[in-house]
């Protein structure tokens, strides 16, 4: 099926996306659902976009494969006109004024040295791993987990007793040392606190999930790395495995299998190179459009200027600033997003939360408890509208939670505290 017709005016006729990440995705398949009819190249390094959460999880434990991590079959793009390029973006240039007076098109080249032009350009670059910063820790021997590779790479070394160590006790860091006590290896959390969830589902969830690594079989150190001795680096030779973790205070951690998991950044080298505005992520409207006419950024590089909440750096906000911009390019309006929403799954445990769980200024936590068990929390404003919920194997009040937080409902803290009081009847206002 060809592509190129003449653009409606105002709409591009050609639109480059950089990244295949569920974003750039998002961005593609919105804009064919809302008829766009031009050209699209989606260029990524990793070719077919596929799905990044499983890659800590299910695909770590052999429950799910490379296809099933694929966002749609490659058939999908050759049917809906949609380019691949399996190269890597190394530089963008915003077009300037054509000789003839008329905008000139922006420019992606690539590392193969293709020069890609069109009147649109997309920035779904995704997050990069947040660098240790200290010695040792660029050792090509240790794990980062960004891509399909890495993962494949770790899979292959959770082995029956395998000494692995997993450096950052955040929801990727959890789901690693999960993944790997599932494989019966020797796992050692080296976290920087002993309750690294709670700015995101408050302190009482966040402690119980802490307890399930040492109910599960994981060693956990509380502390922060000083540095990290390799055997195969001279001195070296005398350690038990093949890489040791000296910690601030003098212990150590010894393993064959290192997982650097200390959180991400935003991947803003080419905005930045580009020269657009960046601060925590490349700085958008709220449909993704930057300073520059026809770039825009969406997903976990992007931070909008103006936002009733932070930059929620998970699947689906970052699917939902995907078809924003794609309505953004077609002059049309996308839906509202509301309150962001994520999800992370450890041992036998489904994670959900909404909204942001911090503690406004004369706002309160209120816990629901069954049985004496925590099982959901929630942050109330000051003037009792909810904020945030989180909840453990409970996805169905933070669902409710989540249409309450939207309609902006004064909400009963003794009903949200009481277990017998569904909260999505606290939903009809």
């Amino acid at each position: 099926m060809s592509h190129d017709v003449e653009a409606p005016a105002g709409v591009p006729g050609s639109v480059v996306v950089v990244g295949g990440g569920v974003a750039g995705f998002a961005v593609v398949r919105e804009l064919r659902r809302r008829g766009f009819a031009g050209g699209i190249s989606l260029v990524d390094p990793q070719g077919v976009p596929y799905d990044r959460p499983p890659l800590s999880k299910e695909f770590l434990t052999g429950d799910a494969d490379a296809h099933r991590l694929l966002l749609a079959p490659p058939t999908w793009f050759a049917e809906h006109g949609v380019e691949l390029v399996e190269d890597e973006a190394v530089r963008v240039v915003p077009g300037g004024v054509h000789p003839d007076g008329g905008p000139a098109p922006h420019r992606v080249e690539t590392a193969s040295g293709r020069v890609l032009e069109a009147d649109a350009v997309v920035l779904a670059t995704g997050g990069r791993p947040r660098a240790l910063d200290v010695a040792g820790a660029d050792h090509p021997d240790l794990i980062t987990l960004r891509t399909r590779s890495d993962a494949e790479a770790l899979r292959d070394r959770l082995t029956f007793g395998a000494e692995v160590a997993v450096v950052g006790g955040g929801f990727t860091g959890a789901e690693v040392a999960a993944a790997a006590r599932r494989s019966l290896a020797a796992v050692t959390l080296v976290t920087g606190t002993d309750a690294p969830a709670r700015a995101a589902v408050g302190p009482a969830l966040a402690a119980r999930l802490h307890r399930m690594h040492a109910e599960h079989g994981v060693a956990v150190e509380v502390g922060r790395a000083a540095w990290i001795e390799h055997r195969d680096a001279d001195g070296g030779a005398a350690l038990p495995a093949a890489h040791r973790l000296h910690l601030h205070d003098g212990r150590t951690v010894d393993a064959d299998v290192v997982v650097l998991a200390g959180g991400t950044v935003p991947d803003t080298a080419l905005a930045e190179d580009a020269g657009l505005e960046v601060a925590d992520g490349v700085l958008t409207d709220a449909m993704g459009r930057t300073a520059v006419p026809g770039i825009l950024a969406v997903g976990d590089a992007a931070r909008a200027r103006e936002s009733a909440w932070a930059p929620s750096r998970h699947w689906e906000p970052a699917l939902r600033s995907g078809a924003a911009a794609a309505a953004a390019l077609l002059g049309e309006q996308a839906d509202a997003p509301g309150a962001p929403w994520f999800w992370s799954d450890r041992y036998d445990a489904h994670v959900e939360a909404v909204g942001d769980m911090t503690v406004p200024a004369g706002g309160r936590i209120v816990d629901r408890e069954v049985r004496g068990v925590v099982v959901a929390s929630f942050a109330l404003a000051a003037d009792g509208t909810l904020r945030g919920a989180a909840s453990i194997d409970d996805p169905m009040t933070v669902k409710a939670a989540r249409r309450i937080i939207d309609r902006g409902i004064v909400v009963d803290p003794a009903a949200l505290a009481d277990p017998a009081v569904p909260v999505k009847s606290l939903a009809r206002g």
